[in-house]
C-alpha cells in the first residue's frame, strides 16, 4: 500500500547584520503563507547537506552570502493533513545588507527584535519564544 503522507525538511536562517535580523515577505500569490513574513530558507534537495542547502536557498532568495553558525532550534508542523514540515533554523551572519529578492518574495526588512515580534506569524513567534530566540547575542 502506497503511503500518501509526505515529510518535507526545510532549513531557515536567522540572518544577522549589525544587530538586526532579516525578514522576507512571501508573495501574495504564494500557495503557502501568502503575504506572511519569514526567515529566508527553503527545502533541502535529496542528498544535499543541511548547511549547503541553507546557503543555496539564502543566495536564491536574497542574493546574500552568509556564514552559517550553530543550529538554533528545530520545529515541526502539519501544513495539511498529509504533509508534515520539519524546519531546522540556523544562526547566520551576513557581511552586507544589500538584498536582491527572488520572485518568491516581495519585500524585506532588517528588523529589531520588536519588529520581528510584530511581523512574524504567531506560530513562528511562539517557536522563537519557546527557543529563547529573542535573547540571541547580537540581536538588538
Amino acid at each position: 500500500m502506497k503511503n500518501s503522507h509526505n515529510i518535507v525538511v526545510a532549513v531557515k536562517g536567522v540572518i544577522l547584520f549589525e544587530g538586526k535580523m532579516l525578514l522576507v515577505q512571501r508573495a501574495a500569490d504564494d500557495y503557502v503563507g501568502a503575504g506572511t513574513w519569514e526567515c529566508a530558507g527553503g527545502k533541502i534537495e535529496f542528498g544535499e547537506e543541511l548547511e549547503v542547502a541553507l546557503i543555496r536557498e539564502i543566495v536564491e532568495e536574497t542574493g546574500l552570502t552568509v556564514t552559517v553558525g550553530k543550529i538554533l532550534y528545530a520545529a515541526a508542523f502539519m501544513s495539511d493533513p498529509a504533509r508534515q514540515v520539519i524546519i531546522l533554523t540556523y544562526l547566520c551572519k551576513s557581511l552586507q545588507n544589500t538584498v536582491r529578492l527572488s520572485r518568491e518574495h516581495v519585500d524585506y526588512k532588517w528588523c529589531t527584535k520588536e519588529q520581528v515580534r510584530t511581523l512574524l506569524p504567531p506560530q513562528i513567534t511562539a517557536d522563537f519564544e519557546k527557543n529563547n530566540m529573542f535573547e540571541l547575542e547580537g540581536l538588538l
